[in-house]
């Protein structure tokens, strides 16, 4: 089965249109999305542009603040501040990496908790450890959409995850070893500090490959019969493309398919749902927002 996460994030935001209308009609309250993006760097300009798109497209209101790189770390925590006073922003979304001379935990921890729809603030990552809600990072979120509604389980199977990253490795193996029917799982994390890579992934049930190195997991690595969760997106210098280069993922896509069950394509898998998954955070923002104005 190719997983198709282009497919099903554009359910999902179909879904997120009929609540945000239902929200809007119920509350007054439309959801909104304010995202900062500091420096020139094209592919964020890319990200932050379509996650914008994505808000039109599903009835929420959106803002792009663009700074220059030399703004001082000083002005981004000021745009922060008057965003997290803001009633209509319930979202805000720092697009990173940020330019050097800027502390990113410094602005992570500016954004209010309420309004952290990254999932990154340390009270949320605290909420998702100890399984009491909060927001989750868009991306392991995603991956386990992506599950559930592949009718894929991960009750009592093995999950081996490939990566460390506070982003990803981190909070989709906390995700998946939750006593909960989305998760229930033996989670397995390891990373290139391990000696031999390949003994831990040759166990995997379901494998998630999040570490950042393009084709870095072949059909050698793998168990046949394997769910495989890619959420690599590499560019590699592809002369026969337009552009010059391709994008790809951290699994040898080619190599695995014919051993797998499931997989997810690079592009058009899990890249999607990170967005997807953005919106319904921010809609969960402005409802919870809408809840506490009513009462």
């Amino acid at each position: 089965m190719i997983i198709n996460g282009k497919e099903i994030a554009q359910i999902i935001q179909l879904e997120l249109a009929e609540k945000t209308k239902d929200l809007v009609a119920k509350t007054g309250v439309k959801p909104g999305l304010a995202l900062l993006l500091v420096g020139d760097n094209s592919a964020s300009q890319v990200y932050v542009r379509s996650k914008a798109k994505a808000c039109e497209k599903v009835g929420l209101h959106s803002i792009i603040v663009t700074l220059p790189e030399h703004t001082s770390e000083k002005d981004v925590l000021e745009v922060i501040a008057a965003w997290n006073k803001d009633t209509t922003i319930h979202g805000i979304l720092v697009q990173l990496p940020l330019p050097k001379h800027i502390n990113e935990t410094n602005v992570i921890m500016a954004i209010h908790p309420d309004k952290d729809v990254d999932g990154f603030h340390p009270i949320n990552v605290g909420k998702l450890v100890t399984g009491i809600g909060g927001f989750v990072p868009c991306t392991p979120a995603g991956i386990v959409e992506l599950l559930v509604r592949s009718s894929i389980k991960t009750s009592g199977k093995h999950v081996v995850v490939v990566g460390r990253s506070n982003i990803v490795g981190k909070p989709i193996a906390n995700l998946l070893y939750q006593k909960s029917t989305r998760g229930n799982a033996v989670v397995t994390i390891c990373h290139t500090g391990a000696d031999d890579l390949r003994h831990y992934t040759k166990q995997a049930d379901i494998l998630i490959a999040a570490i950042g190195v393009a084709h870095r997991i072949t059909a050698d690595d793998i168990k046949p019969g394997a769910v495989i969760i890619d959420v690599g997106i590499n560019r590699v210098i592809d002369e026969s493309s337009e552009k010059g280069y391709s994008i790809v993922g951290d699994v040898d896509y080619d190599s695995v398919l014919p051993y797998v069950s499931a997989i997810t394509p690079v592009p058009g898998g899990v890249g999607p749902m990170t967005i997807a998954m953005l919106l319904s955070n921010t809609f969960t923002a402005a409802q919870n927002y809408a809840n506490v104005y009513r009462e």
